[in-house]
């Protein structure tokens, strides 16, 4: 009983570190001058429990987490505190717009440093009519491939193991 308790736990502590991504801001550019970061966000989609990490030589940039007014104002707050390692890893915990600056000089306002994202939760509902739809065979659910394999797979191995 404790055996099977403690598989099931294990699954779904795997089944939720399978679907996390960590995305490098800029890709191989990292975190720099004039990169165009919503251009690199545009075709993204950001969940909790993703990671960003901001690459950047430590001492000529940093990352500030800001408000949508800092975003657009380029306003520098120390309120949420400020990274400076030059590997700067931010996990995404909640949904909704987050927003990063480079509080250096003047890099957010005349050299591009900026990021706005949206988190989306890590489960998504998905609407009815994508769940289940009829056909002339009768009814036919849609079950999302890489959820669908991964229980499979474990199911299997819970067959074998019982």
């Amino acid at each position: 009983m404790a055996a099977s308790r403690l598989i099931i736990v294990t699954l779904v502590v795997l089944a939720s570190s399978i679907s996390a991504k960590e995305y490098i801001v800029g890709d191989e550019s990292g975190w720099t001058l004039d990169f165009d970061y919503q251009t690199w966000a545009k075709d993204k989609a950001f969940f909790v429990g993703d990671k960003l990490v901001f690459n950047y030589a430590s001492g000529t940039h940093n990352v500030m987490k800001v408000n949508g007014t800092g975003f657009q104002q380029c306003i520098v707050s120390s309120a949420n505190g400020t990274l400076t390692s030059g590997r700067d890893i931010i996990p995404l915990q909640t949904p909704g717009r987050k927003w990063y600056i480079c509080g250096v000089a003047k890099h957010c306002e005349l050299k591009n440093m900026k990021l706005v994202i949206t988190v989306l939760p890590q489960t998504m509902a998905p609407t009815p009519s994508s769940m289940a739809k009829y056909t002339s065979s009768g009814l036919q659910l849609a079950i999302p491939t890489l959820y669908g394999y991964v229980v499979a797979l474990f199911g299997s191995l819970l067959f074998l193991l019982a």
